[in-house]
């Protein structure tokens, strides 16, 4: 029997290959092509358009980090708003706190759908959580038309691709810090930083501009290969990112947070970017 291999097509000039063991669903949504692999190394594995976006056995050290960042730094947060993050692991870390509401928007109902039956592990039941509202729409008109505001906002988007490259824009941003309370933070995907070192740049340098507060901040994802995950950070105060490491520390026991990658230490830490890092703020 020959084997099955998947090659992700995210470079031109570099590539990886998972091997694997059965192709658990695929379809052509109205927005992008979704595959569901099972492999032998990371479990199952959706892929939209050929490109990784997550899987079962290391989707936590980027969820976790997306998540329990801004949210223990602010220390209050309420009302959470998700940006895309149709798989649900987002959505999953915002319920574990103790939050009102978690507004989640996503483009592609193709995913969520996917998600829901064929890697149910990653969302966990927060689908049903009666704190969620899923709305299958568009971000953008989202931040645009909507008038809630939010105390974070976490867009968990793919990289600058098809339905997601409006959200990699200013205009995008500016309706994101209008939605924003007073200590409001936004967070973002931002890439490898070795690989996709413009697209940190261009993270910081709109951050920068709209954000009284900016910066990047690094998680490690195994499967998103040759360097370290960048994540954007906004926020208009200075004070969530200053927050001592006790304040963290005490924050999340109060949480209960099990979790296998995030902790205060880590947080505490994440901000200190390798200089390699630290130079994609200046361009």
């Amino acid at each position: 029997m020959t084997e099955q291999w998947f090659a992700e097509t995210l470079f031109p000039d570099f590539e990886q290959r998972l091997r694997v063991a059965r192709v658990i669903h695929r379809e052509k949504t109205p927005f992008q092509e979704l595959s569901i692999l099972d492999t032998p190394r990371f479990g199952r594995v959706l892929t939209l358009d050929g490109v990784v976006q997550t899987t079962e056995k290391d989707e936590f050290c980027y969820h976790e980090m997306l998540t329990h960042v801004p949210i223990l730094a602010h220390g209050s947060a309420r009302r959470v708003a998700i940006i895309g993050g149709g798989d649900g692991g987002i959505l999953r870390e915002v319920l574990r706190h103790k939050i009102d509401k978690a507004v989640m928007v996503e483009i592609d109902g193709g995913v969520v759908d996917a998600c829901r039956k064929h890697l149910p592990a990653l969302s966990a039941g927060a689908f049903d959580d009666p704190r969620a509202e899923v709305l299958i729409e568009d971000g953008m008109a989202f931040m645009r038309d909507s008038k809630d505001r939010f105390d974070v906002i976490i867009v968990d988007s793919t990289d600058p691709m098809g339905p997601a490259v409006p959200l990699f824009g200013d205009d995008f941003y500016a309706d994101v810090r209008r939605h924003l309370t007073e200590r409001g933070i936004v967070v973002c995907q931002s890439g490898v930083g070795f690989m996709q070192p413009d697209e940190a740049t261009g993270t910081y340098a709109r951050m920068t501009r709209l954000f009284a507060d900016a910066s990047l901040y690094m998680t490690q994802v195994p499967t998103y290969a040759a360097g370290l995950m960048l994540l954007g950070w906004g926020s208009n105060s200075a004070a969530p990112r200053a927050t001592p490491l006790a304040t963290l520390e005490r924050r999340w026991r109060e949480a209960a947070l099990a979790t296998r990658y995030y902790s205060p230490a880590i947080h505490a830490a994440c901000f200190a970017l390798p200089p390699y890092l630290e130079a994609l703020k200046r361009g």
